[in-house]
C-alpha cells in the first residue's frame, strides 16, 4: 500500500494527527510540493507569528472578571460582554488564533478530558483597558479569556476531514500519487505535478470553509441528531447532511451488523471499507455534502449510533 493508502488509514482508525502529518510531509517532498511541506511543517512544529494562519485555526474568546469596590464589595467570575471587549480593547482581542503544534493541542485536549473545562488564555492586559467601563466605583483587577475545549475539538476534527479530503482529491487529480511509496527513492520533481499539488493544498487548507460546517467562533461542528442504536434516526441524519437515501441506508444496516473496533474507533471493519470505496461520491458530485462534511458527518453519526459521543 502506498503512502496515500496508509494516511486514509490512518484516518479511518483516529490515529494522532503528528505521525499522519509526517507521512503527509514525505508525501508532500516526493511530489515536489513546497506549499505542502511548509504546510505540513507549521501544523507539525506550530506557526510563526508571520506566518498565514488558515481560518480553521481561528476561534472566538469569551472573558471573566473580578471587580472589587467599597466597603469590601466583591464580584467575581463575571462574563464580560464581547461589545465592552470590542469597543474598548479591540475586537481582534474577541479572536484567537491558535498557533500550537497538533501534538502540543491533542496533547491539551487529552489532559483537561477529565475536567472537561475551557482553557484558559492570559489576558492581563485587559485590566487597564476595561477600567471603569462595567460597574461605576468597582475597579477590575483581574480578567481572564477562556476558550471552549469544543473549539479545539472541533479544529482537530475540521483538520482530519480536510487532510482526507486532500488524499481523495489528490487521487482524483493525480492518480499516480497513490504509487509513491515510504521507501522510494527521490525521483526529480515535474513542475506539473507540483502545481496540481499545491493548487489542491491551497484549496483544501486555506480556502473556505464548507458551508455545512458550523464556524461560530466559540464552535466548530456539524449538528448531527441521531440516536442510540436507532437506525432510522442514522439514515435521516445523512439524508439532511447531504447524503444520498440509498447510501445512507446501507450505512446504516451496517453500522446494525457490527461493532466497533473499540470505544475510540466508531466504525468496523465494514463500515471502514464502506468509508473508503463511497467518500469519493462527495467528490464526483453525487452527494449534495462536501467530502470533509461527509466524513465528519459519518464519523459522528457512527459515534452516536453506538453511544461513542
Amino acid at each position: 500500500m502506498g503512502l496515500l493508502g496508509d494516511i486514509q488509514t490512518a484516518l479511518l482508525n483516529e490515529q494522532p494527527l503528528g505521525p499522519i502529518l509526517l507521512r503527509l510531509r514525505f508525501l508532500g517532498a516526493r511530489l515536489g510540493s513546497a506549499t505542502l511541506e511548509e504546510w505540513v511543517k507549521h501544523e507539525s512544529e506550530g506557526y510563526p507569528r508571520d506566518a498565514k494562519l488558515p481560518s480553521y485555526r481561528e476561534f472566538g474568546v469569551s472573558y471573566t472578571g473580578n471587580f472589587n469596590g467599597g466597603f469590601g464589595s466583591q464580584a467575581n467570575n463575571i462574563p464580560i460582554p464581547p461589545y465592552i471587549i470590542g469597543k474598548h480593547a479591540g475586537k481582534e482581542w474577541l479572536v484567537h488564533a491558535e498557533r500550537q503544534s497538533i501534538a502540543a493541542i491533542e496533547e491539551l485536549l487529552e489532559s483537561s478530558k477529565e475536567s472537561n473545562t475551557d482553557l484558559g488564555i492570559d489576558a492581563s492586559n485587559l485590566v487597564l483597558l476595561i477600567q471603569g467601563k462595567m460597574f461605576p466605583g468597582m475597579a477590575c483587577h483581574a480578567v481572564k479569556g477562556h476558550i471552549s475545549r469544543a473549539s479545539l475539538a472541533g479544529m482537530i476534527a475540521a483538520l482530519r476531514a480536510r487532510v482526507m479530503e486532500f488524499t481523495l482529491a489528490l487521487e482524483n487529480r493525480l492518480p499516480e500519487a497513490q504509487d509513491i511509496t515510504a521507501g522510494q527513492s527521490p525521483q526529480s520533481s515535474e513542475p506539473e505535478k507540483a502545481a496540481v499539488v499545491t493548487t489542491i493544498t491551497n484549496q483544501t487548507f486555506y480556502g473556505a470553509v464548507a458551508s455545512n460546517v458550523a464556524n461560530s467562533g466559540s464552535h466548530v461542528g456539524i449538528n448531527v441528531a441521531a440516536r442510540q442504536h436507532d437506525i432510522n434516526s442514522v439514515v435521516d441524519t445523512l439524508k439532511q447532511g447531504g447524503i444520498a437515501e440509498e447510501d445512507a441506508k446501507e450505512f446504516a444496516e451496517i453500522l446494525a451488523s457490527e461493532k466497533p473496533e473499540s470505544g475510540d474507533q466508531p466504525f468496523g471493519a465494514r463500515a471502514k471499507d464502506w468509508v473508503a470505496k463511497s467518500i469519493p461520491k462527495a467528490l464526483n458530485g453525487t452527494w449534495k455534502a462536501g467530502i470533509a462534511v461527509a466524513t465528519s458527518l459519518l464519523t459522528e453519526a457512527a459515534k452516536k449510533y453506538y453511544g461513542l459521543g
